[in-house]
């Protein structure tokens, strides 16, 4: 019945301390449902390729499509980002391992549930 990681299972508290946290399945949401979302093929002249978010107020932040980790294997590095929430899944298969994540590719950007077996990407918060 668990629904999100305690604090001690939260990879971003675990690594960076203080009030960082892994964000939850409802900022994926929001930020979705109030930015506007671009594809961005060389960030700030680095060759990185990933989403631009923009806020109404027009402070925005890039995340690049890192791809993901499966095993040993690093794949779809510059074409997918998946970036997991400390929201535990809870329609899949699998139920606690799985957690909700933010997707994207070069069209869509979306929330939804994977195994957290995959090496997803991590983006910490604070409040």
């Amino acid at each position: 019945g668990k629904e999100e990681l305690d604090l001690e299972d939260d990879a971003a508290r675990a690594n960076w301390g203080g009030v960082w946290r892994m964000p939850l399945k409802e900022d994926f949401e929001e930020l979705i449902e109030h930015t506007s979302k671009r594809c961005v093929k060389n960030f700030n002249g680095t060759g990185v390729k990933g989403r631009l978010f923009t806020g109404k107020n027009g402070k925005c932040i890039f995340l690049p499509a890192a791809g993901y980790r499966y095993g040993a294997s690093l794949r779809d590095v510059g074409s997918l980002g998946y970036y997991c929430s400390s929201s535990l899944g809870t329609n899949g298969l699998y139920g606690p391992n799985e957690a909700y994540d933010l997707c994207f590719d070069s069209g869509d950007v979306y929330v939804s549930d994977y195994d957290r077996y995959y090496g997803h990407t991590v983006r910490p918060v604070r409040p």
